[in-house]
Formats: structure tokens, C-alpha cells, sequence
């Protein structure tokens, strides 16, 4: 289980130092605070997987973006690459947890879909949803 929940705080705190990128080069200001809203609901699941792993794994310095972030539009894709990474990240969570632990790794990934599909609908991707959210595409 610790291999799945030092997967799922990598994922965390790559989409933590994401958001900062994301939120400089978003177009308005609802945009930002979206992207505000993100960045703090990732550190709550970082925080709670703190409490949860016995030796949790220092973070990089800093992380390369799988694309140059360079406008509103690499900002939101980057945004719904970060939220598909992270519910890709908390899938496994499931199968390794029980009660509270699992209800908390399964309001996990439903967040990140739900953000995911939030930002695809900002960045006029279709479909906006995932069949399964969470499967590596």
C-alpha cells in the first residue's frame, strides 16, 4: 500500500507545483481563482497522505512540464494533464484501502475528474469526461 500512496503524493505535489504555472498564464481572473481552488484542495490530499505514509519521499526542487507552458491555452492543458495524472495516481489507492482510507483515495480521483472535466470544458476540449477517469488513456 505505501508504493500506491507515495504514487498518489507524487501526484500531489507535481499538480501542487503545477498550479503555479498554471495560474500565471490563465486569461481571467475566475480562471485564476479556479486554479487557486485546485492548488489548495491538492495540498489538503497532500497533507492527508503526510499523516498516512511512514517515510514520505522528498520532493524534487522542482519538476520538468511534460510541455512549454507558455499561454492561457498550454495553462489549461496543462491543467487537465495534471487533474488526469492525479486521478490516474489515486486509481490504485482503491484496491489497496479499506473504509475511510478508501472513501478518502475515491473522493480523490472523483475530485480530480471532476476538475479534470472542469478545465476541459473552460479549454473547449471534447468530450469533456472520461468513460473511466483515472485509466491511463
Amino acid at each position: 500500500m505505501n508504493g500506491q500512496l507515495a504514487a498518489a503524493m507524487a501526484a500531489e505535489v507535481a499538480a501542487i507545483y503545477a498550479y503555479g504555472i498554471v495560474g500565471v498564464h490563465l486569461g481571467n481572473a475566475a480562471q485564476v481563482a479556479e486554479a487557486r481552488a485546485a492548488e489548495t484542495a491538492h495540498r489538503g490530499r497532500r497533507d492527508y497522505l503526510l499523516g498516512k505514509l511512514e517515510q514520505p519521499a522528498a520532493d524534487p526542487a522542482g519538476y520538468d512540464l511534460p510541455f512549454p507552458v507558455t499561454d492561457p491555452a498550454s495553462a489549461l492543458r496543462l491543467a487537465v494533464h495534471v487533474e488526469d495524472g492525479v486521478a490516474q495516481a489515486w486509481r490504485p489507492v482503491l484496491g489497496v484501502t479499506q473504509g475511510p482510507d478508501r472513501e478518502a483515495a475515491l473522493a480523490a480521483l472523483t475530485d480530480a475528474a471532476v476538475r479534470a472535466s472542469r478545465w476541459r470544458r473552460i479549454a473547449r476540449v471534447s468530450p469533456a469526461t472520461m468513460a473511466y477517469p483515472g485509466m491511463a488513456s
